[in-house]
């Protein structure tokens, strides 16, 4: 059974989908549809691997503290633990939902998907 939330940001992602002709929202649509068990979960320290200063991320899972960021990133996740999100913080970076990644880059253009 899928939760209300899971059900209310695949329906808030498919219809920016439709809305502005992004194929990136339908594509995190699916992956928030994925049973838990293959959903990703990444550490800081292999995020920083991936992502350049400025970098704006949507990770389809769940985002660890182990590890540190030496980048300052916009990021978006499924979840995330309180020291991953202290981590980010601490290091200039920002948080956002999904309403505010979309508002903020409604064909998803500069985005990056991890994971």
């Amino acid at each position: 059974m899928t939760n209300q939330i899971v059900i209310q940001m695949v329906k808030t992602l498919r219809g920016a989908s439709k809305k502005n002709n992004a194929p990136i929202w339908e594509r995190l649509a699916d992956q928030a549809l994925k049973p838990t068990r293959a959903k990703r979960t990444i550490n800081l320290g292999q995020l920083d691997k991936f992502v350049a200063d400025n970098d704006v991320v949507i990770v389809p899972g769940k985002i660890l503290g182990t590890g540190s960021l030496s980048h300052k990133i916009t990021v978006c996740s499924f979840s995330m633990s309180t020291t991953g999100a202290k981590k980010i913080t601490a290091s200039g970076g920002k948080i956002l939902d999904i309403a505010q990644i979309i508002k903020n880059h409604p064909t998803g253009k500069g985005v990056k998907i991890i994971g």
